[in-house]
């Protein structure tokens, strides 16, 4: 008889393939029930999805989609992290076996282990011993309900029966199993079980289960012979039997877990469908778990891989992947995962979480033979591909027909390329494309591919940039044009059109946005601390007052103090530890510094933040690590050294923990109120920052924020000085500061000391024709020190604050970033209704321009305001919205939210219309639409959080 069981093993996988006699005498088969009984059976129970996947960094843009996601815990997955309100992470556990390298095997008394499952290499655990209920809660669930998860997905739940021989036996196993179920609840009565079959227990412990899951409906994984097999009618009929059981007697949630290889796309939309029509919930996936399957729904893929080749000693952050790529990769919605062609590339197939892979290689890859073999497997995996400046290795005959490219021989006549043609629409975007002779790619466009440029020299006939049957290409110079003499960059490709068509990205997807909420652009503030023992050079309350004949010496910190609270501008402001310590180089009036510190934070409009301890300059340096291209932490970096740093304290000795999490405890301990904590790390100098350091700043609870260089202005009018969101290294994200701060803008300090007017420039060329970037007023504390400074910084304030924006603490925005690299996106199957889940930070989706949500049917959805680049949908917080996109002259005229200043709580839509609480920074402001048949009545929120102010606002109509 064929298997009927779970399976287990360390990298994770929920279910395993044996063959066992004894469960025929659970219960007699039975033929499958009626599709029409199956499908009216799931009508009535609810029904959530399921995912499980249990390799290394899951994929939480797609998991967020499903309401219960299994993960293996030593994935090192953190669901702290990522606490979604709509999806529950379940940890995966075995019950019934333990592997010995499991952390607690080596607590477990081994005369509870009754046998072993050589499949797997582990050890039956003997569920009859009293006291192995308690031991499982305490040293499997406990530790993983203190890290965050608070669901577990029970494995294992029959491999008693590979040692019970008696009924007896059984009898006394199946007692146990039921009592580490009710142990389980007993002590987290909130937690969330999922039962991988366990079909014995049912009758004592159903009601204590979120659902119960079984292997290989159709398709099953043979873990012995390492292959994939189908499952014969028998073993299914009897499933089938078992889930009838299940959903009509106990009323609980049941799915399949099958199996196909990860690049047979048709066996997994065959199973999919299959196990859909029997009424079950499915789950496909590979044999490891290990790539991300396809369930009952199947989220967009918001992720891009971009192979790079970097310079050795560079840190993420300026290599070509995040200075060019990241930005319009970001606005079309995608996050990236980096990796360098001289380290191992990822195999297999990568489409279970790539929309596309994108190449830039500036030069021969070493190790030619092996990336070659990869690039041509991603050709015939039909991965999408976005190729700039070069292939990475030569394109002879057989690799270009492989490539739909013709390779062209001989050599530009005269020394000279010209422009013979180009596609207005993608290339020419910045400058004309302006050949080198010297530089060229010999190729042109096959019969199947379009050229985009084509350059001409007598007979010698090329394609500088051609969209092909697999993706498109951008040779150099013709991706990004470097104009040396000034330092600048120009794209000669439009990068958002062309990425958008060579890796054939949806364009009717909604886009999270960050930028923008309740269609309002966002607007916050925040300083470093530099210079905040720097005394003012002038005197008065503001650059214009009458001199100050009081000789009291004013600091930055004091004209900065009048600032905000003038102003009421939502800042972040930080402190440099060293700069205000009785230990640093300022202390004779450290504990003045300390008081105008206190001063500033206990303005109600301002956040704290540290700048840490002694103000790093050049964090791969000081910290003695070195950074690969995909900002993991590489070998032979160095020694710490405290040569870089800007502060000097006597004896101190570089360490991460001190400049971190020790500068966060001096800053709260010492100058914050007592109703304020730091809620912000500022990256300091280069902003280079390693992983390890940004570990130290995750682990210490912080938000963090600084680095990307943000600076287009008139002069300086390109796409390439617009940085993208931030850059994940190592699992830990920098979150880039939307704008850069006054020192670009001031010769580095040298002057014009009113050079920060300009930024308002940047603030125009990110808003239209694109929104890119909400507004940033990032600045230092030495800003505070002169008279031409602190009158920019005014104009910048007045100008800002009249426009039309939302005003949030950087802080806000940060939770918005991350909340943006979980969030998932999927189409309900066969219409137009989109489906947005995250963990409500994120507020906005952008919608085509022209298209609008359907309010008529939207849930989690306030409404909408046509913008810059497209539509802002605004999002409720629910943390789900499901809205159809319609074109905007089909729209009806029902009520919506046109604009808020702030965020929304509460938002309850009733037939007659909806109400809403607007919590904001400043004066609450908001507009309706179609609201001319409503009348609406607003009343101010008593004691309302965060030293916000509150509206309580009803709209009422009539038809």
């Amino acid at each position: 008889m064929a298997a009927r069981r779970g399976r287990s093993r360390r990298t994770g996988r929920p279910c395993r393939a044996l063959l066992l006699l004894a469960l025929a005498l659970a219960l007699p088969l039975r033929p499958a029930y009626a599709n029409d009984a199956a499908q009216t059976v799931a009508q009535t129970i609810t029904q959530p999805s399921f995912a499980l996947y249990y390799g290394k960094s899951p994929p939480v843009d797609m998991l967020s989609a499903f309401d219960a996601a299994v993960i293996e815990p030593d994935s090192g997955f953190d669901p702290l992290a990522h606490r979604l309100p709509h999806t529950t992470w379940f940890a995966y556990a075995s019950v019934g076996e333990v592997l010995p390298s499991r952390s607690y095997y080596a607590d477990l008394p081994k005369k509870w282990l009754a046998g072993r499952n050589e499949s797997w290499a582990s050890r039956v655990v003997d569920q009859s011993q009293p006291e192995w209920p308690a031991f499982f809660v305490d040293h499997v669930i406990k530790p993983l309900w203190d890290k965050g998860y608070r669901g577990f997905f029970l494995d294992t739940m029959d491999s008693w029966q590979l040692v019970a021989r008696t009924d007896d036996a059984r009898a006394q196993q199946i007692a146990g199993l039921a009592n580490v179920v009710r142990a389980i609840k007993a002590r987290y009565p909130d937690a969330k079980l999922i039962f991988n079959r366990g079909f014995e227990i049912l009758p004592q412990v159903h009601d204590l289960a979120y659902a119960v899951a079984f292997e290989s409906l159709y398709r099953g994984w043979d873990q012995s012979q390492q292959r994939y097999i189908e499952v014969p009618a028998q073993d299914r009929d009897w499933l089938l039997q078992q889930a009838k059981t299940i959903r009509e007697q106990y009323r609980l949630p049941v799915f399949s877990i099958d199996y196909c290889p990860p690049a047979d796309h048709t066996c997994q939309q065959d199973t999919i469908a299959k196990i859909k029509a029997q009424g079950i919930v499915p789950y496909v996936t590979d044999g490891a778990l290990a790539t991300m399957g396809v369930g009952a729904i199947e989220p967009v893929k918001r992720r891009i891989l971009v192979i790079q080749d970097a310079p050795p000693r560079t840190d993420l952050n300026v290599s070509p992947g995040v200075r060019f790529l990241a930005m319009p990769l970001n606005y079309l919605g995608y996050r990236i995962d980096y990796r360098d062609v001289r380290d191992p590339l990822p195999q297999g197939d990568l489409h279970d979480r790539y929309a596309g892979v994108v190449l830039w290689l500036d030069g021969a890859v070493p190790n030619s033979s092996a990336y070659r073999d990869w690039l041509v497997a991603q050709i015939d995996a039909k991965m999408p591909m976005a190729v700039f400046t070069t292939f990475g290795t030569q394109i002879d005959p057989q690799l270009g027909k492989k490539l739909d490219l013709e390779t062209v021989t001989g050599a530009p006549s005269n020394g000279k390329l010209e422009v013979e043609s180009y596609d207005p629409k993608l290339m020419g975007f910045e400058m004309k494309p302006h050949p080198l002779a010297r530089d060229y790619t010999p190729i042109r466009a096959g019969p199947h591919s379009r050229s985009l440029l084509r350059l001409r020299s007598g007979d010698f006939v090329i394609d500088g940039a051609a969209i092909t049957p697999w993706g498109g290409y951008a040779m150099r110079p013709f991706g990004v044009y470097e104009l040396d003499a000034v330092d600048q960059e120009r794209w000669v490709t439009q990068p958002i059109e062309f990425l958008r068509a060579a890796l054939r990205l949806p364009a009717d997807m909604p886009v999270p946005d960050t930028t923008t909420e309740n269609g309002r652009r966002l607007l916050m503030s925040h300083i470093d601390g530099d210079g905040f023992a720097s005394r003012a050079e002038y005197a008065g309350n503001t650059p214009d007052a009458a001199p100050n004949t009081d000789l009291t010496p004013q600091y930055s910190g004091d004209m900065l103090y009048r600032l905000l609270r003038d102003s009421g501008m939502p800042t972040t402001v930080s402190l440099i530890e060293g700069e205000v310590s009785d230990d640093g180089p300022f202390k004779n009036y450290a504990a003045h510094l300390r008081s105008i510190g206190r001063k500033i934070f206990e303005l109600p409009n301002v956040e704290v933040a540290t700048h840490t301890y002694t103000h790093p300059l050049q964090w791969m340096s000081v910290t003695g690590l070195g950074v690969s291209r995909t900002g993991t932490q590489t070998e032979g970096g160095g020694q710490a050294s405290s040569s870089g740093l800007s502060i000097d304290i006597p004896g101190y000795r570089f360490s991460i923990d001190r400049e971190i999490k020790g500068s966060i405890d001096y800053i709260d301990g010492n100058v914050a109120p007592a109703s304020k904590s730091v809620r912000m790390v500022l990256w300091s100098g280069d902003c280079q920052v390693p992983s390890p350091v940004l570990k130290a700043a995750y682990d210490a609870g912080m938000l963090n924020l600084n680095g990307g260089d943000t600076l287009i202005t008139k002069s300086y009018p390109s796409w390439t000085a617009i940085a993208p969101l931030g850059v994940m290294k190592d699992g830990y994200y920098q979150i880039f500061a939307p704008n850069q701060n006054e020192e670009l803008y001031t010769g580095l300090w040298h002057g014009p000391f009113y050079g920060f007017s300009r930024v308002l420039e940047t603030f125009a060329m990110t808003d239209k024709p694109i929104r890119f970037k909400p507004i940033d007023i990032y600045y230092h504390m030495f800003s505070g020190t002169k008279y031409a400074s602190m009158k920019a910084l005014r104009e910048v304030f007045d100008t800002v604050l009249k426009q039309p924006v939302t005003p949030v603490f950087t802080s806000e925005y940060a939770r918005n970033v991350l909340d943006w690299l979980d969030t998932s996106l999927y189409r309900e199957p066969g219409s137009n209704v989109w489906v947005v889940r995250n963990g409500s930070h994120l507020r906005t989706v952008r919608l085509p321009a022209g298209k609008v949500p359907d309010m008529t049917g939207a849930t989690g959805v306030a409404g909408y305001l046509p913008g810059p680049g497209g539509t802002y949908v605004h999002l409720t917080g629910e943390g789900i919205a499901r809205f159809a996109v319609i074109d905007q002259s089909a729209a009806r005229a029902v009520p919506y939210l046109a604009e808020a200043n702030g965020v929304l709580d509460h938002f309850v839509r009733t037939r007659d219309g909806f109400s809403f609480d607007l919590r904001a920074h400043v004066a609450p402001i908001f507009r309706l639409a179609n609201a001319g048949t409503c009348r609406v009545t607003k009343r101010p929120v008593t004691n309302p959080a965060n030293d916000s102010r509150q509206l309580h606002v009803d709209v009422a109509c009539t038809t």
